[in-house]
């Protein structure tokens, strides 16, 4: 189907909404009360001579479809209308990536072969002026709404909200997401990977399920809640089901997985309803940390990065120009003075780091093939001509949180903890693995965001907020391999999609007024590769960055923080110089022109304010906590759980941290002895738990390896009832305090130890608490996840916070 011929049917959606209100409306009023009365008046008998029509309550006359007392004194029977597509309306499939920056694939000139966006890019459109919002949940909730993300409460990701309008990560149902919108207008929606929108405090089985996929217009949910998960060991759900696929299947992978099943999804959907269209939204949890990869991919790139980070970046720029993905006239801007030259480092730190980014090429490597599995099954099934493929290239610049020297554990980052270079050395034949939960130091971060300064959390520069995007659709696009260089903003996505289908962004959505989109369509570009970008003006602000885009010109304030001091107070916000570029000319943002031209500085920096203020982006928040915020925890200090239940949130379960609690269970010991897990939160990186093992009781605190505790108890289990006791009484202070841990069984002492530190942040923001057995990975390798489950009788488990 032709533009124009969908462009006839727009608004079918929309007068359907309004037929389904008031046929709903009359229902309630009229048809039942009438239907009531006329089954009261069937059962009576009629006079003589008198109808049982006439037999009703005179009331006064009403719109009715059907008006007679049988089938045959009524109107023929007809059926509620289903919803239907535009004739013709293309299948969409939304891709988007993780934390890979835009100088990271080489589709964009970058040092990591990714085929599958190469042969997308061959087939349809690359944008090199594509933008996002620097930041995980922001940027998807834009992508999704179409909407600015302080505008729909998500300023910062929903890890961090706080109690303001911008902030509070609660997306108002006043702006839908396009996946309701096109299952309104007749599309099968499906939703696979990372969703990283739901509050924290609406994360666990009690609810509420509206902020959920499957409450959020996608009939099928098939992935994780959370801003990452392993690949080997991922906490997934189905629906709004906790499962755990990797359990007793070695070998698995994420990546591996999320394409089967989309394929899955996909060939049962064409062969039930051929004629209906989809909506599939496909987003990998690669490359955001951990960077997990099959060995065979890893071996791909072994001695591939030994060049150091400056080289990869000047090579890639080279290429960049050679492509001709960048302007000629672009400039290489400088390494920032926080990071380390290569030539400065030791070649044992050269070692590391090179094998630390060798894992992060093999993880975009390994995901770009499995995306290719999925594209080759559309073209096997005759679907991929008129299915619009929008590829975004990551949700912002490549990742800094990493820091100076990387991190075997992302965890260590968060809860403050300074990993030993020479303990990292040997863990070197880990990394990529199941056992570790890797990220490469911030200067491979800066190196994939060639040519652009800086990289994610950076709002105000492109290194934070460039994405290589790819728009393949070769029903529709006949400039096959084009480039288009249009300034676009990741809000611009949604209404391309709703263009491209033939509908309209509903004034009313399931009975609620809708706000205005910010985006604007961007499917001009596919026919007119030089016409003027549509967008002229767009805010930038992340964790206190901040930035405006107006016409060719960029205002950006320098960093006050770097990505990994996230426990750092960093500098004053509002001391930070601006900085200014007309990047009209100046692609990379590479020659400042604030003191050139102070005039027009403060005019930008005084739009910036005005588009703050009319996007809810006041107050600026510059600290990165979520204190005060709503929780199922908040306010108890005992808590009680049956034996069974899993994957107790980190907002929902006991917050231990920084402070002194107990652990009792109540146990059964059949003959011949138990064995299993009592409680465990948390897994393999970071947590802690008590199990039994030989018959006696195990505490086990993990607060990230080396860092691991074990206090044993010294009696065994008798069969009979028993009360378990593990009291930890804490040294006191902060951040991340040591303690002492006594277990006790029927109030006798039976074994007493030391843990020297505890976790300061967060526990885990993945795996949750399980009661009786254990999901994801394990607390202690002493045991197997597959064969946790406690062999006795576990009657429940309590909680005390002291």
């Amino acid at each position: 189907m032709t533009k124009n011929t969908r462009q006839a049917v727009v608004g079918t959606g929309a007068a359907r909404r309004r037929r389904r209100m008031l046929m709903a409306t009359c229902s309630r009023l009229v048809l039942r009360p009438l239907v009531g009365m006329g089954a009261v008046v069937s059962m009576l008998a009629a006079p003589a001579g008198v109808s049982a029509q006439e037999m009703l309550p005179q009331l006064p006359p009403q719109p009715q479809k059907f008006d007679g007392i049988t089938p045959a004194e009524s109107q023929p029977p007809s059926w509620p209308a289903e919803p239907q597509a535009p004739k013709g309306a293309p299948n969409v499939l939304l891709i988007m990536t993780d934390d890979i920056g835009f100088g990271t694939s080489s589709t964009f000139g970058g040092p990591v072969p990714t085929p599958t966006l190469d042969m997308l890019a061959k087939d349809g459109l690359r944008y090199n002026q594509f933008n996002t919002t620097a930041l995980c949940s922001p940027t998807r909730a834009a992508l999704l709404t179409g909407r600015n993300p302080h505008n729909v409460g998500m300023g910062n990701v929903e890890n961090l909200s706080a109690g303001y309008d911008g902030y509070n990560s609660v997306i108002p149902k006043s702006a839908g997401m396009v996946s309701e919108v096109l299952r309104e207008d007749g599309y099968s929606t499906a939703a696979f990977g990372k969703w990283h929108l739901t509050p924290q405090w609406e994360q666990s089985q009690a609810g509420p399920f509206d902020r959920w996929p499957t409450g959020e217009g996608f009939e099928y949910f098939y992935g994780f809640l959370a801003s990452d998960t392993s690949q080997w060991n991922p906490v997934l759900t189905e629906g709004t089901k906790p499962i755990d696929p990797a359990a007793g299947h070695p070998g698995y992978n994420l990546d591996e997985d999320l394409a089967t099943r989309s394929i899955k999804w996909i060939q049962q959907h064409h062969a039930l309803a051929p004629d209906k269209p989809f909506f599939v939204y496909y987003a990998t949890g690669t490359a955001h940390t951990p960077h997990h990869a099959p060995k065979a991919w890893l071996e791909k790139f072994r001695g591939k990065f030994d060049q150091g980070w400056d080289k990869v970046r000047e090579e890639t720029f080279a290429r960049q120009k050679a492509m001709g993905i960048i302007p000629a006239n672009a400039k290489l801007t400088p390494r920032p003075d926080v990071l380390p030259a290569w030539s400065s480092l030791s070649p044992k730190q050269k070692k590391l780091y090179a094998r630390l980014m060798e894992a992060y090429a093999a993880a975009v490597a390994h995901m770009d093939s499995e995306v290719g599995r999925l594209i080759q099954y559309l073209k096997d099934s005759g679907q991929y001509d008129n299915t619009l493929i929008i590829f975004i290239e990551g949700d912002n610049g490549s990742s800094a949180e990493g820091g100076p020297n990387g991190l075997l554990f992302q965890q260590s980052m968060i809860n403050g903890y300074k990993e030993d270079l020479d303990y990292m050395v040997s863990r070197i034949p880990d990394i990529g693995g199941p056992m570790l939960y890797n990220h490469y130091p911030a200067a491979w971060g800066w190196a994939m965001d060639t040519p652009f300064q800086y990289y994610k959390q950076i709002a105000s520069y492109f290194g934070g907020t460039r994405n290589g995007l790819v728009i393949s659709w070769p029903n529709e696009i006949k400039d096959k391999g084009g480039l288009r260089s249009q300034f676009h903003y990741v809000t611009d996505i949604a209404p391309t999609i709703y263009q491209a289908v033939g509908v309209q962004a509903p004034a009313m959505l399931d009975g609620v007024p809708q706000k205005p989109l910010d985006g604007v369509s961007m499917e001009y570009s596919f026919t007119a590769p030089d016409a003027p970008s549509h967008r002229h003006m767009q805010y930038f602000e992340m964790v206190g960055n901040r930035g405006i885009y107006k016409d060719g010109w960029v205002a950006a304030m320098r960093p006050f923080r770097q990505p990994w001091g996230i426990n750092e107070p960093g500098a004053k916000a509002e001391t930070q110089p601006w900085e200014l570029y007309h990047v009209a000319d100046d692609y990379s943002e590479a020659v400042d022109l604030s003191k050139a031209n102070p005039q027009k500085l403060r005019d930008m920096q005084n739009l910036f304010w005005a588009e703050a203020g009319r996007n809810q982006v006041l107050p600026i928040r510059t600290e990165l906590t979520a204190e005060g915020r709503p929780s199922l925890a908040k306010d108890r200090t005992v808590f009680t759980y049956p034996a069974g239940m899993v994957r107790i949130s980190q907002d929902t379960a006991p917050h231990i941290v920084n402070r002194s609690f107990s652990v009792e269970a109540d146990v059964v010991v059949p003959q011949g002895g138990a064995k299993g897990v009592l409680v465990t939160q948390g897994g393999r990186f970071g947590g802690w738990g008590m199990y039994v093992k030989d018959d006696k009781v195990v505490f086990h605190y993990n607060a990230l390896d080396p860092r691991r505790y074990t206090i044993r108890a010294q009696e065994p289990l008798t069969p009979g009832p028993h009360k378990v006791v593990a009291d930890f009484k804490s040294d006191g202070g902060k951040f991340g305090p040591g303690g002492v841990v006594t277990i006790s069984v029927d109030g006798h002492q039976v074994g007493q130890g030391r843990v020297e530190h505890t976790l300061g942040n967060w526990i885990s923001h993945t795996e949750g608490m399980d009661i009786g057995l254990d999901t994801g990975t394990p607390i202690d390798e002493e045991y197997d996840v597959a064969d946790s489950k406690f062999t006795g009788d576990l009657k429940g488990v309590t909680i005390r916070l002291k």
